[in-house]
């Protein structure tokens, strides 16, 4: 009767162990449950956090992760623009100096031609320059001819010393239009720019170094001496 007692009792016992819940169970089996291979002692939880854990974390955040060469392919963009730009500045460099070029170009053959119209302007002017004064001189010209062919016929010579005496006025007259003046000389101190001493002579009228007599007149044309005086000085 014992035995039957203790094998129910045993039975029984069981029982209320399997029915015990997990967190019942005894602390041995607790125990042997962490330290069981590939647990590490850690829970779940921190051993999910690895690096495969970690990449997952990556792909949900949907952050790019960084590729190899994305660096590289900047630092060359870097590179090409200062590249284009000092293309870009030489071809504007280019350009100018081109520009410049052709304003020399054209500035060379502007002052070429006008060096040669100025030369040509020049010889000209020499060539026709006392075309205005034998135009004024034209009319004297015909008078003498006149007064001449007038005594021919006449044999009036009075009446031709009048004329060429006219004729000699309106010379005079176009030449002094031009700027010409005749020199007073007789009794001036003689001066070696106007005066050209041919001779001298002794005189109680003038003192020493005085013009005397005139040979030839001299003329001065604004203000410049065209021909020196021939003239008799005191001495």
């Amino acid at each position: 009767m014992d035995q039957g007692a203790a094998a129910g009792g045993g039975a029984a016992n069981a029982d209320n162990e399997r029915d015990r819940p997990a967190a019942e169970a005894p602390a041995d089996t607790l125990n042997a449950a962490s330290d069981t291979p590939g647990s590490g002692g850690e829970p779940e939880g921190e051993a999910a956090s690895g690096e495969p854990g970690a990449g997952a974390a990556s792909a949900e955040s949907g952050e790019p992760e960084p590729q190899e060469g994305a660096g590289e392919s900047g630092a060359g963009a870097d590179h090409a623009e200062p590249a284009d730009e000092r293309d870009a500045r030489i071809a504007e460099l280019e350009s100018r100096l081109e520009e410049y070029r052709n304003r020399l170009l054209r500035s060379q053959a502007d002052f070429d031609n006008f060096r040669r119209r100025t030369q040509r302007e020049k010889e000209e002017l020499v060539q026709f320059a006392s075309a205005g004064l034998i135009t004024r001189l034209l009319p004297v010209l015909d008078n003498f001819e006149r007064a001449i062919a007038a005594a021919k016929a006449s044999g009036d010579f009075e009446a031709l010393a009048k004329g060429v005496d006219m004729i000699y006025r309106q010379l005079f007259q176009v030449l002094e239009q031009e700027g010409l003046k005749p020199m007073e000389t007789v009794g001036q101190p003689f001066n070696p720019e106007f005066h050209e001493a041919v001779m001298r002579v002794e005189s109680d009228e003038h003192e020493e170094g005085t013009v005397v007599e005139e040979l030839q007149r001299g003329y001065i044309l604004k203000d410049r001496v065209i021909r020196p005086a021939m003239v008799k000085v005191s001495g």
